[in-house]
Parts: structure tokens; sequence; C-alpha cells
């Protein structure tokens, strides 16, 4: 059965940073406004709400998803839910809108994501993130995330080769990137040399990684509204979305190859079948860079590259701005930043902006089909998402 057309039709983004005078709820709220605003309709038409929110053990808002009434009481008695799935959460919560439209329950959906992390410490921080793993078996439960993917790394190194080169080289590309984002957390250019090199200002976090291999600890919210195919007609600025995958693989990565990423895989290429396209056709992908190796590793998810030889994608330039397949204009997890609920919205926020010809940052010239990856945990969660342009 052909599943029905969705769009999306407005956008809303807040800063991301280390925004201290902001709280969860006042993140929410501007968000939810700026893509009201956008949309430019009655907040009391929107037919259901879903929030992407993760970390909820760090602020006191456990109980969130009504917050985003605050923004606007025309959204009183309407149905809203909070949706987690680790770093996906915010991808989470734009499937169930989709969904909600594609059972007919709904024509306009309010998506919104958003974490309130730096109030805490980093100790904190990567305690509660730690919990997305595995925590029945002591070896995986006493990780970290910067070291199950120093893991990764270490594995990549022995299968393939050394890719501590080819990491700095993106995380350098996105710095640069971000530098022309203004609503990105970092804007501080860095060499591939810097990147490259331990020193003091780049220290070990978890030996390989060093600092310049790893996301942010952010705040930040973004907001979508999206739209049957019936009411989408009555918006003059649309994205169509043309697929929206998600798998789910096990959860201990014992069970797991951790380098051959079959989720990302399998996600990738069920939303590129079902958009009905290659990736020849894809202008522009924005991909789940929560540590240099991830993106090096989708990389080769994607089909860019053989497994193992991820590193020429980035050396010959097909990633960068300008290239034939340019990731992470946003400047991505690793200096965009990573509020971990607001980030699957964001990818989608910031994708239809490029779509639409007004990006935030780097503008593709004409670009047609944008390739979204989102991931929680390591590998576990996985949506990709391929977004069209309307047609002129």
């Amino acid at each position: 059965m052909p599943k029905k057309s969705v769009s999306i039709v407005a956008s809303g983004h807040t800063r991301f940073g280390k925004l201290k005078e902001h709280t969860l709820e006042d993140l929410i709220v501007e968000a939810t406004r700026d893509a009201l605003e956008d949309a430019n309709v009655p907040a009391s038409e929107v037919d259901a709400v879903f929030l992407g929110h993760f970390s909820s053990g760090l602020v006191s808002d456990g109980f969130a998803a009504s917050l985003v009434f605050e923004a606007d009481p025309g959204l009183r008695f309407k149905p809203a839910t909070r949706c987690e799935n680790a770093c996906a959460s915010g991808s989470a919560a734009i499937h169930a809108g989709i969904n909600a439209i594609r059972a007919g329950e709904a024509d306009l959906v309010l998506v919104v994501g958003a974490e309130k992390m730096t109030s805490n410490s980093t100790a904190e921080v990567t305690a509660a993130l730690a919990k997305a793993g595995y925590q029945h078996a002591p070896v995986e439960a006493a990780l970290s995330f910067p070291q199950l993917f120093a893991l990764a790394t270490q594995q990549y190194q022995q299968r393939y080769g050394d890719p501590l080169p080819a990491m700095a080289a993106i995380a350098a590309k996105n710095h640069a990137n971000a530098l022309q984002n203004p609503l990105a957390q970092m804007h501080k250019a860095m060499s591939v040399e810097q990147c490259n090199t331990v020193s003091e200002d780049n220290p070990l976090i978890a030996p390989p990684l060093r600092l310049t291999d790893c996301s942010l600890v952010s705040d930040g919210a973004a907001a979508l509204v999206l739209a049957s195919s019936d009411r989408a007609k009555d918006f003059p600025r649309r994205v169509t979305i043309e697929s929206a995958t998600h798998v789910n693989d096990f959860l201990p990565f014992s069970k797991r190859d951790m380098l051959a990423f079959e989720g990302p895989t399998l996600a990738i290429r069920n939303a590129l079948t079902e958009a009905g396209i290659g990736l020849a056709d894809v202008d522009f992908a924005e991909v789940h860079d929560c540590f240099t190796i991830a993106e090096l590793l989708i990389y080769e998810a994607m089909g860019l590259a053989p497994r193992g030889e991820g590193h020429r994608v980035i050396d010959e330039g097909r990633v960068e701005a300008g290239g034939v397949l340019p990731v992470n204009l946003s400047g991505g997890l690793k200096a965009k930043g990573h509020p971990i609920g607001a980030t699957g919205v964001s990818m989608h926020a910031l994708a239809f902006r490029q779509l639409i010809g007004d990006a935030m940052g780097i503008a593709v010239e004409r670009p047609e089909f944008g390739l979204l990856f989102n991931m929680g945990g390591m590998a576990v969660a996985n949506y990709a998402t391929v977004l069209k342009a309307q047609s002129a």
C-alpha cells in the first residue's frame, strides 16, 4: 500500500551552545514559536505535538511534553507525547508525527526536539549518556561513549589501518562549515594539522580519540511543522519527506561487528530505495558525527567507499563544501553542537531551509534531494530520511 505523503512546511531553531540564560522550557518555547511563526498558522490548528527529549535525568523537567504549550495557549488540550530513543530522540519524534499523519489522525503536526545539558558537569553528562549503552554486562556498562567509540577506532586501526588523519580532516571540515552557520555552537577554525596533533588545546579524551574527535555538550532546540498532502498545499514553502526509515539493532555491541555499521547501512539503503533514488542523486547529507570515527564509518555505510576505505572520500574532497556530496554543511554534531533530543530535528530543520533556498550557512546550488542520518547509541537506533525540494 502506498504511504501517504507528508511534507515539512515550516521550521524553527534556537542557537546551539552553552546557553546559561535558557532553561529547557525556554528552549522549547523559543523553537516552537519560531516554527509557528514560520508556518504562519494559529497554534490551534495543530492537531498533535511530539517532543524529542532524552536526558530528562539531567534537568528537573522530566515530564516535558506539555512544556510545548507554554509557547502558545492555542496548543492547550492537544495530544502531546515525549519521544525517546537515545541520541535519535528527535528523529523518533519526527517519525511519530509522520505516522500520525499517515494514519489519518492528524493533518498538521508540531515536532520539537530539545535538550538542556550544560548546567551539568561533563562527568554528569557523560554518566547520563552512558546509560544508552548495554547495562547488563560489566565490560560494556563500564564504558562511556567516548571509550566505546575509541574502541571502534582501535578496531579500525587493527583491521584497516590508521584512521586518525582522516578523522582529523573530518573535524577540520566540520569546524570550517560551522563558521558559516550563525546557529552553531563553535565558531573556531581548526586546521587538519591541529586536529591531528595531541596538545594542551587538543588533549586525548579516550585514547586514541582527541578532543577534536568528540562532539559537543550543548543546549538547544529545533522544531518542525509537518503537514499532510492536502494541508501542505496551503503552504508556499514545503519539502516532501520522500522516505523515512528506522531500524534498531541489538543493544549489546558484543553481538555485532562494531565496524560493519549494519543498522546505519540498512536504514540508509532502505531510505534511498523507498525514495526511488540512488546515492548519486543526493545533493547534500547531514549525518550523525557524534565522534569523527562515526562520520568515517557512515561514509562507508552510505556506500561512498568500500569498508576500510572511507578516508578516500575525505582525501578526494567529495564531502567538502562544493564537493559532489557535501556532508554536514551545518558543522555537524562536531561543531554545530549536539543537544541530544534536538539533534535529529535540527538536521531536518536545516535541510528544510537548504531545500527551500534559504540555507542557514553554506548553500548548495539548486538542491533537489537531501539525505539525513540520525543515530542513537553505537549504531543501535538508526533513522534515515530523504527530503525532496518542491518542484518549481
